[in-house]
């Protein structure tokens, strides 16, 4: 049973749809030359009006595109075609490219910042934003459950399911739980960017 937290991001398993089976398809979005913020894999990504895609810090509001499971780019010190699980801030590459989860349908787990009970099934949540890890590039965004689970239609992300394997339960003291993509997401989004 997680009793410590150890956050992992959004990990995808699935789609909210039961036709068909889940390919994990990727979209290549780019990024900006020298864009100054580190993206972990698992982090939220959204689409900016430059055409590129940027780290989506959203925590109870989110216009994410979808979720970064790393990048492509030509490194400016070894002329290299690189291959990285995380973005790291102002790599100057002009051929930088996201490869990123954008089904508004996607479900994916992710760790609460605490305990989440069988009652929170339902309802909306927020994120909590942290700073991923550098060592191995992932992120360690959480799901805020100690301050937001509730009806709030404009909370990012809604839970549908407990991860169910022998270690995780509800009541759990750092739950993991299913979730997917609540309000925001661009591609459910009326309003273009």
């Amino acid at each position: 049973m997680p009793s410590s937290a150890t956050p992992y991001g959004a990990r995808p398993v699935g789609t909210i749809s039961s036709s068909g089976s889940f390919s994990a398809k990727v979209r290549h979005y780019q990024i900006a030359s020298a864009y100054g913020t580190n993206i972990f894999f698992g982090d939220f990504v959204k689409l900016v009006t430059a055409g590129t895609v940027e780290k989506d810090a959203g925590t109870t509001t989110a216009t994410p595109i979808g979720i970064f499971m790393g990048c492509t780019y030509t490194d400016p010190n070894t002329s290299q075609k690189t291959f990285a699980q995380m973005w790291t801030a102002s790599v100057a590459a002009s051929d930088a490219y996201a490869y990123v989860i954008d089904d508004p349908d996607v479900i994916f787990e992710m760790q609460c910042d605490g305990s989440a009970a069988q009652t929170t099934l339902g309802s909306n949540v927020a994120i909590t934003q942290t700073s991923g890890s550098t060592t191995i590039g992932t992120s360690k965004n959480t799901v805020d459950i100690s301050t937001s689970a509730a009806t709030t239609a404009t909370l990012p992300l809604r839970i549908v399911d407990v991860v169910q394997t022998p270690n995780n339960a509800w009541a759990d003291s750092y739950t993991d739980i299913v979730v997917k993509f609540n309000a925001g997401h661009l591609m459910d989004n009326t309003t273009g960017i």
